[in-house]
């Protein structure tokens, strides 16, 4: 009897050993599947800008900042780009999941025009326009040029080849008559183009951003710039045939030496993903841009123009589900 009791007690106390065994090995079975679930879980969300001359590269760094700071499991970055028509093709094999586009060129690639004729980009989606992007037309006092006409026969910068700001450009010069075959057309980004006019290799350029723009600025530091309005006319023709365009004043001041008022047309820019975002995200996206505007204020004078009250402004293309969730809230 106490042989079966001694073995009886024994044989319990390897039950409860085993046990015991099993419950941890669940436990760090279940703590490794949490590991395994979280490291699953992580969102990887590349943003595409522009250059490091632009509005969208500090921005861009912004909200970069504000995903990783108020959505969990997050790990965002801004990277420095071509721009608009570059990021859209960004956008399309996946590289990036969000991306700054001009509202013009959003739609030129959702509809398969301009720049992208017989290349439509389907599945891109708005998240929100943020601000005006203004079309800069800038040349050097000493240059003589005051107005558009006067381009004729001069070295032109009209950014970068296929870029937004070359539609713009050559869009501009047809309403006010003149084609490429009257300038001498220079292909160059905002810093070449900014370097260009120091230098004196070119004679004015456009730069399509929010100002004040670093590109314009940098120049204002050593010459006296002068930016070439666009006349009322030519602006209502413009947006005749482009209604993506809208009138805009750059106030006197905007740079060094600017003494009056300067008419133009802007285009909107715009966070733009792809119908491959789930609802989920875009609407954290779009939550934490929208309710931490302050620190976009403060990485550029742009910010001051971002709002959600006028984040539908002149959408060219469908808005994301999961942004529109958060808009009618």
């Amino acid at each position: 009897m106490k042989i079966f009791k001694k073995s009886l007690v024994m044989l319990l106390s390897i039950s409860l050993l085993a046990m015991a065994l099993a419950g941890c090995g669940s436990s760090q079975s279940g703590e490794q599947k949490e590991a395994d679930k979280a490291s699953v879980e992580k969102k990887f969300i590349n943003i595409a800008t522009g250059g490091t001359a632009g509005v969208y590269y500090p921005l861009g760094g912004a909200i970069a900042e504000i995903l990783n700071k108020n959505i969990e499991g997050v790990n965002a970055t801004a990277q420095t780009t071509g721009a608009s028509a570059a990021n859209v093709n960004l956008l399309n094999d996946g590289s990036v999941q969000v991306a700054f586009i001009q509202n013009d060129i959003s739609y030129y690639a959702t509809n398969g025009t301009e720049l992208f004729a017989d290349k439509k980009v389907d599945g891109l989606k708005c998240l929100a326009t943020i601000y005006p992007e203004t079309i800069q037309i800038v040349t050097l006092e000493k240059s003589g040029i005051k107005s558009i006409d006067e381009l004729k026969g001069k070295r032109v910068a009209v950014g970068a080849a296929g870029s937004g700001v070359e539609a713009n450009a050559r869009q501009i010069l047809e309403v006010n008559g003149i084609t490429y075959n009257d300038i001498t057309v220079q292909y160059l980004s905002f810093a070449e183009a900014a370097n260009s006019l120091k230098d004196g290799n070119i004679d004015a350029a456009f730069l399509t951003a929010g100002f004040p723009t670093a590109a314009i600025q940098d120049i204002a530091a050593q010459h006296k710039v002068v930016l070439l309005p666009v006349a009322d006319d030519a602006a209502d023709k413009l947006i005749e045939k482009y209604p993506y365009y809208t009138k805009t004043t750059i106030p006197a001041d905007a740079y060094p030496n600017q003494d009056a008022d300067v008419n133009s047309v802007s285009v909107k820019a715009m966070l733009v993903v792809t119908d491959k975002m789930d609802d989920q995200t875009a609407y954290d996206i779009t939550k934490a841009i929208f309710t931490n505007l302050e620190s976009l204020k403060a990485a550029h004078n742009v910010g001051k123009f971002i709002s959600k009250e006028s984040a539908k402004d002149g959408i060219s293309i469908p808005m994301h589900p999961g942004a529109e969730k958060y808009f009618n809230e």
